[in-house]
């Protein structure tokens, strides 16, 4: 029986050729060994630049029909644009399944590009069917309907590519929505909304992460990045009033609900997960409702340097806790985002405080030294939940 070859990253498979000499010369294992163990590991970068070019070149071809197609409204008959359109998706749809198919024992990154292509493509499906009903093109509901069959596709053929395409869109079409009805502070329920769901649904996946391979890293980092971009901006020195129908309430309420599910499903098991985005939303929810009167002309006063203490704190502790899922499932772009949204929101925050009393050279020297201590903390932090880490799995 042969054994698979499984694909690591090359920083992995480094460590683990140091180890077998290790293991060999302290006589832990034979050189026969050594190498049969060496031979069952071999070197993939997770996105090579095969891979990019491949998902760059669908998603270019995608966008290039719709163009092509909007471009020449006038010339072609509707339902022409429609057939043709229709066509195109369904050729990528049951094209992308056929390879798939004869590539079963391992994934391609092919059948990904021409998944996504297609998830592409569905948009123009939509686009046209909603101009044949005179729909107005500019409406972020025709956004959602993408989105919402690119989500379908994704589950239906546990595909990661159409998977990313409808998180965006879905996205999008949620801070375009609650935009429109309360500019800020609809963005900001939004985009905490967004990370609420996708944290729970997150820890959700967990359970069913062999149907839906590779769907709990996407989930996550689509979490991550809506409580980030959520508490951001809250925090900034704007004022909105949140002024929603009854039927904007119903997305919110249904992520706090999804919440209380993946707590009560998975809560015993990864009690660490779930209290991160129901902080994150309380602190958004704070900083909203907290009035501010920081401007140049009026200067700073003593509750504005305690929403400023609040905001940095709260996210500084919202920041260490996205860090730590990403340490904890391996997944260096969670750290990634968690470090350069808390630099980003130092730099922004430390401006509209000391801007306002200190001025020329000396701003730039208060901001360094704010920005030398936040890298000491997050990279001590870090060192240090590492460390916790090895010593449990130890």
């Amino acid at each position: 029986m042969t054994t698979p070859v499984i694909d690591v990253p090359p920083g992995r498979l480094a460590w683990l050729d140091a180890q077998l000499t290790a293991w060999q010369a302290s006589g832990l294992v034979e050189a026969s060994q050594a190498q049969a163990i060496r031979a069952q590991y071999t070197a993939s970068r997770r996105f090579s630049l095969g891979r990019l070019a491949l998902y760059l070149g669908g998603t270019f071809i995608g966008i290039g029909v719709l163009w092509l197609i909007a471009a020449n409204l006038d010339q072609i008959p509707p339902g022409v644009r429609f057939t043709a359109i229709t066509l195109i998706w369904l050729t990528t749809m049951v094209g992308a399944e056929a390879l798939a198919a004869r590539h079963h024992d391992e994934p391609s990154p092919l059948v990904g590009a021409i998944r996504g292509l297609a998830a592409i493509a569905f948009g123009g499906v939509i686009m046209q069917a909603a101009q044949s009903l005179q729909v107005p093109a500019w409406e972020p509901l025709l956004v959602g309907l993408w989105g919402l069959g690119a989500l379908i596709h994704a589950y239906a053929m546990r595909a990661v590519a159409p998977l990313v395409i409808g998180l965006v869109l879905s996205s999008v079409w949620m801070i375009w929505q609650y935009g429109e009805e309360s500019e800020v502070a609809g963005v900001v329920t939004a985009l905490i909304t967004i990370g609420v769901a996708g944290s729970a649904l997150a820890l959700l996946h967990r359970f069913w992460d062999r149907l839906t391979p590779g769907f709990v890293t996407s989930w996550r980092l689509l979490g991550a990045l809506g409580l980030l971009a959520g508490v951001f901006i809250a925090a900034l020195p704007i004022d909105g009033s949140l002024s929603l129908p009854w039927t904007g309430w119903l997305l919110p309420v249904a992520a706090a609900a999804l919440l209380v599910a993946a707590i009560a499903v998975a809560g015993r098991a990864h009690p660490w997960e779930a209290p991160v985005p129901a902080a994150a939303a309380v602190l958004a929810g704070v900083l909203l409702a907290w009035e501010t009167t920081r401007d140049p002309w009026s200067g700073v006063t003593a509750g504005d340097w305690l929403h400023a203490l609040v905001a940095v704190g709260g996210y500084l502790l919202l920041a260490t806790g996205i860090a730590a899922w990403g340490v904890l499932h391996d997944h260096p772009a969670l750290t990634w985002v968690a470090v350069a949204g808390l630099v980003v929101f130092t730099i922004v925050q430390s401006f509209t405080v000391f801007a306002a009393v200190i001025e020329g050279a000396w701003l730039f020297v208060v901001l360094g030294l704010i920005l030398l201590g936040t890298g000491w903390l997050v990279d001590r932090g870090r060192r240090r939940l590492v460390a916790v880490m090895e010593g449990d799995a130890a």
